[in-house]
């Protein structure tokens, strides 16, 4: 798996994760909060298997 998610890309990703877990701990939202696992998961891991099907990468380009 290659990184296909920037840095901005990632910490946005790991933001909502964590709000909609914190949506769902305090009841605001019920059981559809426990979404915010995906992007939670791929956010820290920086590869969206989606990302890879449409064939988008926020990744900076490494130079040489």
């Amino acid at each position: 798996m290659k990184p296909n998610a920037g840095t901005i890309d990632r910490l946005v990703r790991i933001a909502v994760g964590i709000l909609l877990l914190a949506l769902t701990y305090n009841n605001s939202i019920g059981p559809w909060g426990w979404i915010g696992v995906v992007p939670l998961i791929t956010g820290a891991i920086g590869w969206c298997p989606l990302y890879t099907m449409l064939g988008i990468n926020t990744c900076p380009a490494k130079l040489n």
